[in-house]
């Protein structure tokens, strides 16, 4: 890369350290180019990204940025993986590490807060975003219902005492 290359992706990753809300930092020593391009698929599935940075250029890239608690992972052969969900590419990493040994997650970054290993594990179980989105909505469904329900119960009330009257008087 020449200097003006370098710059631009310096710029780059700046821009993604200030607006993500979630970095992920791995080790990819050992994975073979295909296992790299089936994780970085499943990472835009999930709409995330998952990129190989040099570690100077991704130091750089990190001053003044909230993301930058994870400047000190920067060593070895590192990728970090990042998305607008918080959660999403941390699940996508904790799982393709479930079954692949070589991807050794070394932390990350939610938020300005840092990360161990066992964080970004604990944040992968969290549900996603959308999940969210639709338990929240079926709360706030749930109490409609309800409402309903009530409202319905002296109606039906009202119509079994009136069929167990009528009952009593056919059977006398």
């Amino acid at each position: 890369m020449d200097k003006a290359q370098k710059q631009e992706f310096v710029a780059s990753l700046k821009d993604v350290f200030s607006t993500t809300t979630s970095v992920v930092v791995a080790h990819y020593s050992g994975l073979t180019v295909a296992q790299v391009t089936d994780l970085r698929g499943r990472m835009r599935q999930a709409g995330g990204s998952f990129k190989v940075a040099k570690n100077r250029l991704a130091k750089l890239a990190l001053e003044g940025t909230p993301c930058s608690p994870i400047s000190d992972l920067m060593t070895g052969p590192t990728a970090i993986g990042y998305s607008n969900d918080p959660v999403a590419a941390a699940k996508v990493l904790v799982e393709f590490a479930k079954t692949n040994e070589k991807l050794i997650i070394l932390g990350g970054v939610m938020g300005g807060t840092a990360l161990d290993p066992s964080g970004v594990k604990a944040l992968a179980e969290l549900p996603s975003l959308d999940q969210l989105r639709a338990k929240l909505l079926g709360m706030l469904q749930t109490p409609a219902t309800r409402i309903a329900g009530v409202l319905q119960a002296p109606a039906g009330q009202l119509a079994r005492v009136c069929g167990a009257y009528g009952a009593k008087s056919e059977a006398a």
